[in-house]
């Protein structure tokens, strides 16, 4: 990580944060009666992945930074799974955002495996 001065110059980070916006976006439109349930719950995952991608990086150690990338690679795992669930609840209305959501987090548990790596 030499020359990185802040988490936010992470593209695992910016990524992260795009989850997030897009996760709120698509939750807008949920069911209010799920507000503290699967709306939260997806939220909180989000919320979670450039969370602590940034208190990892904030550590300064690899081992401890490593750490902090697999409870995001976990969040993502439970993102996508909520969105499944959510998707055969039919609470899906915008496919395409749905679609583009679950690019990014493929495409973002692939970044950061290869950070990991990286670290090790």
């Amino acid at each position: 990580m030499s020359g990185v001065k802040s988490y936010k110059e992470l593209l695992i980070w910016q990524k992260g944060i795009q989850i997030v916006l897009k996760v709120y976006k698509l939750t807008h439109s949920f069911p209010k009666d799920e507000i503290y349930a699967l709306t939260s719950q997806l939220k909180r995952a989000s919320i979670s992945i450039p969370s602590n991608i940034a208190e990892g990086f904030g550590r300064q150690t690899d081992k401890s930074f490593n750490h902090f990338l697999n409870i995001s690679r976990g969040s993502l795992n439970e993102i996508e799974t909520q969105l499944i669930i959510a998707k055969e609840l039919g609470f899906i209305q915008d496919e395409n955002l749905y679609n583009d959501l679950l690019f990014l987090i493929e495409e973002e548990s692939k970044m950061i495996n290869a950070f990991t790596k990286n670290l090790k």
